[in-house]
C-alpha cells in the first residue's frame, strides 16, 4: 500500500501549531487531518487504521499518553508518534515503554516532523501490506468452503474477494435472486480487516418507509411518537463493521438521498438530535435490478449509485456454471442430513443430468431446498429428477405432488389402511379415495441408486 494513501491523524489543541504542523506535512504530499483533542480523534482509530497518529502530550481532557494507551488497545501495530515539551525525557521514555513509535521534541522543524512521520508511514504501510497477505492465506481455504465451485466464474469471483476484502471500498455486488448476494458480503466482511466489528445487514424493501430511517441512523428519546429510549441505528451498530444494504433499488427515494448525505460525508445525525456522528463502516450494497436503467427512469439516483459502485462484484447465475451443480448438490445434501440427522442418500449419475439440465430460475436457493428435500423423503423420487429435465412445474402439479407426499406417509404410518389413514388426514373415506385415483401411483418403485430414505410400498387395506 503506497504511503500516500495513508492518512496522518495530527492531534494538537493550539491552533497555530496545528494549522502549521499539518501544512508541512501537506507540502510533503501527505494526506493529514488535523484534530484538537484526543476525544475527536478516537472514533477515528479503527483495527488495520490505514495511516499513523501523531499527538501532543498536553491536550485538555484525555492527555497524548492515554491516548496512546488506548489507541494500541484497539490496534497494536498502529504506528504513534508523542510530541513532548522540551527537556520532558522522563515522559519521552516513558511513552516509548508503553508502545509508542518515536517521540519528537518541541520546538522541532517541519523537515523533522516529515522524516519521522515518512518513515512511521514507510513501517505502517509494510505492515498493513503483512497482514493482507497473511489474511488472504488464512481466508484462501475458508472461503472456497463457502463459495463453492470449480468455474472458471467462480474461481474467479473468489480472487476478487480476497484482493477487495483488504480494502475499505464501498461495493456493489450485482445478481439474481438466490445467487448468493449476503454470502459474498459476509464473506467479504469475514476475509477484511474490518471482521473484528459487527456484520449489520438491512434489508431496504422489508420494512415501512416510516420504520426504515429510526433503523438506519437511529434516533434520540422522544424523536418521535413512540420513542421511549435512544436506539442506535444500523450505522452506527456497524461501527468498524461492515453495513449491509440488501436490495438497494427499493429504498425510497427521499431516503436515498439522505445516505448519499451519509456516504459522501461519512457522517450522520440520530433523529432528534442535530449532532453529527462519524460513519465509520463500510458499504457493501446488493441489487438484482440494473440501477443504470432504473437511474434512467427515476427510480434511483444515478449519483448514489456512483457512490455505491466503486467496487462491483456480478454473480453469476447457476444456468451458467452448471458444472459446480453436482457439488453443490453434494455439498447441501450432506449438510441436510447433518442437519437433520438423516442418511444422506445416493444420487445416481441420472439424478444429477437431470439436476445440470434444469433452468434453476431461483439459483443456489432452489437446490440447497431440493436437497434438503431429498434428504428429507420430501422430493417424488424419479419423476421429481425427470420433472427437473422436462422443465418447472405449476402450481397444480406442485399441490398434486406434496398432496401425494401426504397421503403415501399416512398410509405409511396406518399400515396401509385407507380408513385410518383418512382418519389421520381429517378427510372422508371417499374423498381420499378420490384423490388416490386422481393422483395416481403414490410413489415410484425405488431403486438401489435413487432414494436410500424413500419408503417403501405397501398393500392398500380398506380396513
Amino acid at each position: 500500500m503506497p504511503e500516500h494513501e495513508l492518512e496522518v491523524l495530527f492531534v494538537e489543541d493550539d491552533p497555530a501549531v496545528r494549522l502549521g504542523s499539518t501544512q508541512a506535512l501537506q507540502l510533503a504530499g501527505l494526506r493529514v487531518t488535523g484534530l484538537g483533542s484526543a476525544e475527536q480523534v478516537l472514533p477515528r482509530v479503527v483495527p488495520g487504521f490505514s495511516g499513523v497518529l501523531v499527538t501532543d502530550v498536553r491536550l485538555p481532557g484525555m492527555d497524548g499518553l492515554a491516548l496512546l494507551s488506548r489507541a494500541l488497545q484497539i490496534d497494536p501495530t498502529l504506528p504513534v508518534i508523542l510530541v513532548t515539551g522540551h527537556g520532558d525525557i522522563t515522559m519521552a521514555v516513558q511513552a516509548m515503554r508503553l508502545g509508542a513509535y518515536d517521540f519528537l521534541e518541541k520546538p522541532f522543524s517541519p523537515d523533522q516532523l516529515t522524516e519521522v512521520v515518512q518513515r512511521a508511514l514507510e513501517k505502517r504501510a509494510l505492515s498493513l501490506e503483512v497482514d493482507q497477505l497473511r489474511r488472504k492465506l488464512a481466508g484462501y481455504e475458508s472461503i472456497e468452503a463457502r463459495l463453492i465451485g470449480r468455474s472458471s466464474a467462480m474461481q474467479r469471483l473468489r480472487r476478487l474477494v480476497l484482493d477487495v476484502a483488504s480494502s475499505d471500498a464501498d461495493v456493489l455486488i450485482l445478481g439474481e435472486t438466490g445467487t448468493g448476494k449476503e454470502l459474498v458480503a459476509r464473506c467479504l466482511h469475514d476475509c477484511g480487516r474490518r471482521r473484528e466489528g459487527n456484520f449489520a445487514a438491512i434489508n431496504c424493501g422489508g420494512m415501512p418507509e416510516a420504520l426504515f430511517e429510526s433503523e438506519m441512523f437511529g434516533h434520540e428519546a422522544g424523536a418521535f411518537t413512540g420513542a421511549a429510549r435512544r436506539r442506535i441505528g444500523k450505522i452506527e451498530h456497524a461501527r468498524g463493521g461492515t453495513l449491509f444494504l440488501d436490495e438497494i433499488e427499493t429504498m425510497p427515494m427521499n431516503l436515498q438521498v439522505k445516505m448519499l448525505r451519509a456516504l459522501q460525508e461519512r457522517q450522520f445525525e440520530r433523529l432528534g438530535s442535530n449532532e453529527l456522528r462519524p460513519m465509520d463502516s463500510r458499504v457493501i450494497a446488493a441489487t438484482k435490478a440494473d440501477l443504470l436503467q432504473a437511474a434512467q427512469a427515476q427510480k434511483f439516483r444515478d449519483d448514489l449509485y456512483y457512490r455505491l459502485s466503486v467496487v462491483v462484484l456480478h454473480l453469476p447465475p447457476l444456468r451458467e456454471r452448471r458444472e459446480d451443480i453436482p457439488l453443490l448438490f453434494t455439498h447441501f445434501a450432506m449438510q441436510a442430513a447433518l442437519r437433520h440427522g438423516r442418511e444422506q442418500p445416493a444420487v445416481a449419475p441420472r439424478h444429477l443430468q437431470a439436476l445440470m439440465a434444469h433452468a434453476w430460475p431461483g439459483n443456489v436457493r432452489e437446490l440447497r431446498n431440493i436437497a434438503d428435500r431429498f434428504v428429507l423423503g420430501l422430493w417424488d423420487g424419479e419423476e421429481g429428477f425427470r420433472s427437473l429435465a422436462q422443465g418447472p412445474r405449476t402450481l397444480d402439479e406442485q399441490m398434486a405432488q406434496f398432496e401425494r407426499y401426504l397421503i403415501r406417509e399416512a398410509l405409511e404410518a396406518c399400515n396401509g389402511s385407507a380408513a385410518a389413514a383418512a382418519e389421520r388426514l381429517g378427510v372422508p373415506r371417499k374423498t381420499l379415495y378420490d384423490k388416490m385415483r386422481r393422483l395416481g401411483p403414490l410413489d415410484a418403485a425405488p431403486s438401489d441408486d435413487t432414494m436410500a430414505s424413500a419408503p417403501p410400498r405397501r398393500a392398500l387395506r380398506s380396513a
